[in-house]
C-alpha cells in the first residue's frame, strides 16, 4: 500500500516562506509580552485524560484527540474494545488549549515560581473540529496568564499587553475591538429574569449564539425549549438596556437588585475606565452583556477581541479562579488572555504580509566536481559572510542555471555568486 502524501485532514504542511512569517509574528508577540514581565514556559502537548475531561473545557471536551493505552496497560481490554468503552481504553490525550495544562503546571511547580506568576506560553493545541477558514485541527495559541493576583489589575495588564501585541502585528488598521463581560453578570441576569437556576448553563449556551442567530433567534430558541415567555422578555429587556459604555454597566449595577451583578458591574466598569484613562493608546473596549465564552472554568471577567473584517473573535480569555484548586484543594486566583494565532496569521497573510529579511541573503552556487581544496576556500568565504551577519545558502550548480537563479531571487537572495572549477 503506497504512502499518503497529503497531511491528515485538518492538519497542514507549512512551507518555508510561510514559516518565516509565522516565526516573525510570534517573535513580535514574544517581544511585547516579555516587555510586560511575562516569563516563557512550556507544558507537554500530551495531558492526562482526567484533566482534559474534567468538565472545565465546555464543548472542547467533545473534540479531544484521545491516546490509547499502550503495551501491558492495553492488554486485557478486549471487553472494552468490543463495547467501544473509549474512556477505559485511553489514559491521555492531546491538549485542546493551554489553560488546563498551565493550571496543572502551576500546581506542580508553584513553590519555584514568582508570585504572582506571569506566564507566557505559545504552542500547538489540538481539536477534532470541522476545518474551515482560519481554523484547523492543529493550531497555535499564544497565551499570557497571571496567577496569584485576585485584583483586576491582572485583567487590565492582560488587555494592555494583548492589544499592544495586536497593534505591533499591524491589526489596528482592521478595526479590532475588545468586548468585556463578567460571568457573574450572566448568572445574575438569568436569576433575576426568573429562569430556573439549574438551567443557567443551558440558557447561556443559547445566549452565546447571539452573534450568529441574532436577538430574535435567541428569544425564539429559549421559548421553543419551554422557558416562560415573560422570563425571556425580561432577559431581553436587560440585554437591550445596558451595553457598550462603562456608564451603562454602572447603571445596570445600580438598577438591578442583585449583589453579584452589582459587584461584577463595578468590576467591569472599573476595568473599562482604567483602560480609557490610558491616553497613550486609544483602545476600543465595550461592554457586551451577551458575551458568554464557552469554557466551563470561567468564574468572573471574560473578554474577546473581534476583527470586523474577519467576522469572529481572534482573541479570548477570562478569569478562572477555581481551576487550580481542582489540583491542590486550594483555590488560586487566575486570569488569562489567548491570541488565536492562526486567525491572525490568516488575516495578515491574505493581505500579503511578508517577513522582513533579517539580513542580506547570499547564495553560493558551485560547479559540480569542485576540488576539496577550492571547496574549502569557498567554505571560508561563506563563514566570513556569516560572521558579518549575512545568510549564506550553498548548493551545487544546476543544469538549468537560469531557473535555479530565478528561484533564489524569488526567495529573497539578492546576491548570487557562482564558483567554477577554472
Amino acid at each position: 500500500m503506497p504512502f499518503i502524501k497529503k497531511p491528515v485532514t485538518g492538519m497542514r504542511d507549512i512551507l518555508p516562506e510561510e514559516m518565516e512569517l509565522r516565526n516573525h509574528l510570534m517573535n513580535m508577540i514574544r517581544e511585547v509580552y516579555g516587555s510586560y514581565g511575562f516569563s516563557a514556559m512550556e507544558t507537554p502537548v500530551v495531558e492526562h485524560i482526567e484533566n482534559l475531561t474534567s468538565k472545565q473545557g465546555g464543548d472542547n471536551e467533545k473534540l479531544i484527540f484521545r491516546i490509547m493505552k499502550r503495551g501491558e496497560k492495553l492488554s486485557g481490554s478486549e471487553e472494552e474494545l468490543r463495547e467501544g468503552n473509549f474512556d477505559a481504553l485511553t489514559d491521555s490525550g492531546l491538549r485542546y488549549d493551554l489553560t488546563v495544562p498551565l493550571a496543572r503546571y502551576y500546581s506542580n511547580n508553584q513553590a519555584k515560581l514568582q508570585k504572582p506568576f506571569k506566564a507566557l506560553q505559545m504552542g500547538p493545541v489540538f481539536r477534532a473540529d470541522r476545518p474551515q477558514r482560519g481554523r484547523f485541527r492543529q493550531f497555535v495559541q499564544c497565551d499570557i496568564d497571571i496567577l496569584g493576583d485576585p485584583t483586576n489589575l491582572a485583567e487590565k495588564e492582560l488587555i494592555l499587553a494583548t492589544t499592544e501585541a495586536l497593534e505591533k502585528l499591524g491589526m489596528k488598521k482592521y478595526g479590532f475591538r475588545v468586548y468585556i463581560n463578567d460571568r457573574r453578570i450572566l448568572f445574575g441576569m438569568v436569576k433575576v429574569s426568573g429562569f430556573p437556576e439549574e438551567d443557567t448553563e443551558k440558557i447561556l449556551i443559547v445566549l452565546d449564539k447571539a452573534d450568529k442567530i441574532g436577538a430574535e433567534g435567541v428569544d425564539e430558541e429559549l421559548i421553543s425549549k419551554g422557558y416562560d415567555e415573560s422570563s425571556v422578555k425580561k432577559l431581553r429587556s436587560i440585554l437591550d438596556s445596558y451595553k457598550d459604555s462603562s456608564e451603562s454597566v454602572r447603571k445596570m449595577g445600580s438598577d438591578i437588585d442583585n449583589d453579584d451583578i452589582k459587584a461584577a458591574c463595578d468590576n467591569v466598569a472599573d476595568i473599562m475606565e482604567s483602560i480609557a484613562a490610558f491616553k497613550d493608546r486609544k483602545i476600543d473596549i465595550c461592554f457586551d452583556p451577551t458575551l458568554v465564552r464557552g469554557m466551563g472554568y470561567y468564574t468572573g471577567t471574560i473578554f474577546e477581541v473581534k476583527v470586523e473584517s474577519f467576522g469572529s473573535s481572534v482573541c479570548g480569555g477570562g478569569r478562572y479562579d477555581h481551576m487550580i484548586g481542582k489540583f491542590t484543594g486550594q483555590d488560586v486566583p487566575a486570569v488569562g488572555f489567548s491570541i488565536g494565532f492562526e486567525r491572525i496569521f490568516t488575516i495578515l497573510s491574505e493581505e500579503g504580509a511578508k517577513a522582513p529579511a533579517a539580513s542580506e541573503k547570499i547564495a553560493f552556487i558551485i560547479e559540480k566536481g569542485m576540488s576539496s581544496e577550492k571547496l574549502g576556500e569557498i567554505f571560508e568565504k561563506a563563514a566570513s559572510e556569516r560572521k558579518e551577519g549575512h545568510c549564506v545558502y550553498m548548493a551545487w550548480m544546476a543544469k538549468n542555471k537560469k531557473f535555479q537563479k530565478d528561484g533564489l531571487y524569488a526567495e529573497g537572495y539578492t546576491d548570487i555568486r557562482e564558483f567554477f572549477n577554472k
